[in-house]
């Protein structure tokens, strides 16, 4: 099956999935209505593209993954065609501020110091943070990386989190990486004893990749949005059908397709939210 056929699979297969519901609920909306002066242009997305199982490419080359079905589906609604622009997780903050692209995806974590000079649309995942080492290290906690060199995402709340607790556990350097594929070569390569990112694409890297394990779990409270200039009204349209699909139950089918399991009740995945605010 070729890539738009694949795509075209999915996408009726959540909406089959979601039922009625889903009609009712896009037809409720109106702010997500597309513009004439919009309609048909382009929507740029940015994202870090290998990012599992967020977005990410297959065997065939096509762009896959959990936000890549969302955000398809928004431009379906804003009758806007989705092009995906590939840069590092670090580039996506300028490329979002300077206009280069309308929005950005890449499991983003809504923080107060993002949101200080962007804006966020409601969460649809809930994460945290966790260690993967390689199944043959002896190293199963964070307490047995005290002298270890740990890796992280460069710019990442991964990043921020070990440099916060850098003292706590006295690792013995911090490498940064773009991107996961990147991390796990050097992990392998012996170049650092443990890598610290968001737990889903961990545990989804991880369930076919014996060779490596997450051994611990890191509290943090995250949670996952899509990312937009300050101002633009493009979030509150994207925010708007966020909230359609959630009530239709179109999310939770997307987490069920990628994680093979539904969303647990209450979880940003499920539960509608107003737009992110700063107190």
């Amino acid at each position: 099956m070729n890539g738009s056929l694949k795509s075209v699979s999915r996408r009726s297969m959540l909406f089959g999935m979601a039922g009625f519901g889903v009609a009712i609920a896009l037809n409720a909306c109106s702010n997500s209505s597309p513009s004439a002066a919009d309609k048909g242009t382009p929507l740029k997305v940015g994202g870090n593209i290998g990012n599992v199982p967020w977005e990410f490419r297959d065997a065939e080359g096509n762009v896959v993954g959990f936000e890549v079905d969302l955000i398809n589906l928004i431009g379906e609604r804003l009758e806007r065609p989705i092009e995906f622009i590939d840069m590092p997780f670090t580039e996506l903050f300028p490329a979002v501020l300077s206009g280069r692209i309308d929005l950005a995806i890449s499991s983003i974590t809504i923080t107060a110091e993002r949101m200080e000079t962007l804006d966020f649309a409601q969460p649809y995942y809930d994460s945290d943070q966790s260690l993967l080492t390689l199944s043959s290290s002896s190293v199963k906690s964070l307490a047995e990386m005290k002298g270890k060199v740990v890796g992280v995402d460069s710019g990442s709340t991964g990043d921020t989190w070990v440099q916060e607790h850098a003292d706590e556990y006295q690792f013995a350097s911090i490498k940064r990486f773009e991107g996961l594929a990147n991390a796990m070569l050097a992990l392998k390569a012996g170049e650092c004893d443990g890598y610290i990112s968001d737990i889903p694409a961990l545990q989804y890297y991880a369930k076919s990749h014996p060779e490596v394990t997450v051994v611990e779990r890191i509290p943090t409270g995250e949670q996952y949005s899509m990312m937009f200039a300050k101002g633009n009204p493009l979030r509150d349209q994207v925010n708007e059908l966020i909230t359609a699909f959630k009530e239709a139950g179109v999310v939770a089918a997307i987490h069920e397709t990628w994680f093979g399991k539904a969303p647990e009740a209450n979880t940003s995945t499920v539960a509608i939210a107003t737009v992110p605010q700063l107190p």
